[in-house]
């Protein structure tokens, strides 16, 4: 499994925008699809957006078109640049990695970043 550190999360205002960063280890991190969730307060965790090794892209309805889902490969590193944010995407925001081979069933999970969207 890899191991991954999120970062990026912050106070932002309505409206504004912020780039999250998930790094990981390993040396396979290319192969694994990789994605990010969120747990807002009294809500049920949900996925915000996925990429898979080939680096095709898919977003929840929530976050389509206002969130983009990135990686770098030679960083190590996943990205998820959030647009016209709003109160109800304040939540913990978590970095997940799918096995290559066993794909969710074998999920690696980061610590999680807070990100408050208030005035």
């Amino acid at each position: 499994q890899v191991q991954l550190v999120e970062s990026g999360g912050d106070l932002v205002q309505p409206g504004g925008s912020l780039t999250l960063s998930c790094a990981a280890s390993g040396s396979a991190f290319r192969l694994y699809a990789m994605g990010w969730s969120r747990q807002g307060p009294g809500k049920q965790r949900e996925l915000v957006a996925s990429v898979i090794s080939l680096g095709n892209t898919s977003y929840a309805d929530s976050a389509r078109g206002r969130f983009t889902i990135s990686r770098d490969n030679a960083k190590n590193t996943v990205y998820l640049q959030m647009n016209s944010l709003k109160p109800e995407d304040t939540a913990v925001y978590y970095c997940y990695a799918d096995h290559p081979i066993y794909g969710s069933g074998s999920r690696s999970w980061g610590q999680g970043t807070q990100v408050t969207v208030s005035s």
